[in-house]
């Protein structure tokens, strides 16, 4: 078996004319036809000629059409692609050549929430917002079926791969997440989307994340699981704190020399210390009428 090479359509200007001018022509043409049959109605030359040029300026307006800031028109003769046409205003082409107007407007494009499993097997719901614009309007129109759909099919393919590239959250170390390195995802994707739908002539100017959450079944789980490491990373914050701060008040105690603490009293100052720069409820005095070790 020999393999089948796809050959890629690649956009060229079309040879048109302005669309003023021909409009002025097929208006005279139509008018001199009939005005020149009330000249000399019984003459049957006059007559044909008349009816022949009315005919041919109508036939020559059948050719115009007109374009848009930002719209192309295919240019076909009998489905061979003669080029494309980006002027715009009123234009106009021999009548029995076809014409395909394309859009090269930016667009915005917001795929549907999928759900997804990340790097590490969670499954998440996620979802893009897309902008993109047709570059090559050749391969938009003869390339693939229909360029808007498979924009559609590859930004949710893309999406879905690029997902599964990436942790959630709590991603080894120095490893990219999709929550926390939202910039760096955003580029990944763009780049990954560009290169999937470079086929139709499209190009990807702009892609970011537009929803990101996990999925109903496991969100409860992960929210007290994010709240509990937000705890925990309070807590280690504020005993580092308070270390520092016990640190302190020892050597400023010890280097001023307002009291003489041997050990027993600097564990029993350190513990005392900790407990109250610890603990979450405002600590309560203690009178001690006795002393130290009574």
């Amino acid at each position: 078996m020999t393999a089948t090479t796809h050959s890629k359509s690649i956009e060229r200007p079309a040879n048109t004319a302005n669309g003023v001018l021909m409009l002025l022509v097929g208006l005279a043409m139509t008018v001199a036809g009939p005005v020149g049959i009330a000249f000399a109605p019984e003459t049957i030359a006059v007559v044909i000629s008349g009816i022949t040029v009315a005919v041919i300026g109508l036939f020559l307006m059948c050719g115009l059409y007109s374009l848009q800031p930002n719209e192309g028109s295919a240019i076909l003769l009998f489905g061979d692609y003669r080029g494309t046409d980006r002027k715009t205003g009123l234009r106009w082409v021999l009548p029995w050549y076809t014409r395909k107007k394309i859009s090269l407007r930016v667009r915005n494009l917001t795929s549907d929430k999928l759900k997804v499993n990340d790097k590490k097997g969670n499954p998440i719901e996620i979802a893009a917002n897309v902008v993109w614009r047709v570059e090559d309007s050749a391969q938009a129109l003869f390339d693939v079926d229909d360029f808007q759909q498979f924009v559609n099919i590859q930004v949710d393919t893309g999406l879905r791969d690029m997902a599964s590239h990436y942790a959630y959250d709590h991603g080894e170390e120095h490893e990219l997440t999709l929550r926390a390195d939202a910039e760096d995802v955003a580029g990944r994707l763009r780049d990954e989307l560009a290169g999937r739908v470079s086929v139709a002539g499209v190009v990807v100017d702009e892609a970011r994340l537009a929803h990101l959450a996990y999925a109903p079944e496991i969100a409860s789980a992960m929210l007290k699981r994010q709240q509990a490491e937000a705890v925990l990373a309070a807590r280690q914050l504020i005993v580092r704190g308070a270390v520092g701060m016990v640190e302190s008040a020892l050597n400023d105690l010890g280097e001023r020399g307002v009291v003489e603490l041997d050990e027993d009293r600097k564990a029993a100052m350190v513990s005392n210390l900790l407990v109250v720069l610890c603990a979450d409820r405002e600590a309560q005095p203690v009178v001690n009428t006795g002393t130290l070790y009574g």
